[in-house]
């Protein structure tokens, strides 16, 4: 199959646009689908990933500035490697119980990520939230950048996906109309074309 190029590729994209005798209402119908679709597609697709991104990025600077570091001291040896679990490694931390005491004198012990075989009395870092309840580490500002700026990638790709496939079904119903116009054209037609060829 010979592909056409340049101009001619361009003049058969674009020849729903062009004044034609034999272009259709559904053609120029079509022609505003396709055009519609696509502007829907990128404005709404990078909306949406602006918006996803930004509301990621506003929820990890929340659980940024809503934890806090204190230092803690294990009550017990820590085990010498992570736990294997049924998804595979455990990381490179173990959990181990761990004491500390809120800037208020309050004293506090869970159990927190610590380094592997580290000793009773070891001082760590852990991470808690306004109640002094403990938490996962929040993400580093780079960290969170990178996976506010993947969600709002991975979103504007599913928005705009969505506004594409809607357009194409919409085009496809389009198709079966004219489908339908034709056989009921060729039916009225079609008798006199073979009295004609028949006569």
């Amino acid at each position: 199959m010979t592909r056409i190029r340049g101009r001619n590729a361009t003049g058969v994209r674009l020849w729903r646009w062009r004044s034609n005798p034999l272009r259709r209402r559904s053609d120029r119908a079509e022609a505003l689908i396709v055009l519609v679709a696509w502007i829907l597609a990128a404005l709404g697709g990078v909306i949406t990933g602006l918006a996803a991104a930004g509301a990621v990025d506003r929820s990890l600077a929340r659980e940024r500035a809503e934890s806090q570091a204190v230092q803690a001291v294990l009550t017990e040896q820590a085990p010498k490697a992570p736990q294997v679990t049924k998804e595979g490694s455990g990381g490179d931390t173990v959990r181990a119980t761990v004491r500390w005491t809120d800037p208020d004198g309050s004293r506090h012990t869970g159990r927190a990520e610590v380094e592997p075989a580290a000793a009773a009395g070891t001082r760590t870092t852990v991470w808690t939230d306004r109640t002094g309840e403990l938490v996962d580490a929040p993400l580093a500002p780079a960290e969170a950048m990178v996976q506010a700026s993947g969600t709002g990638v991975l979103a504007g790709a599913g928005a705009g996906t969505a506004v594409w496939v809607c357009g194409r079904l919409v085009r496809m119903r389009l198709d079966r109309r004219r489908l339908a116009e034709w056989d009921a054209e060729w039916e009225r037609v079609g008798p006199q074309w073979r009295k004609r060829m028949t006569g």
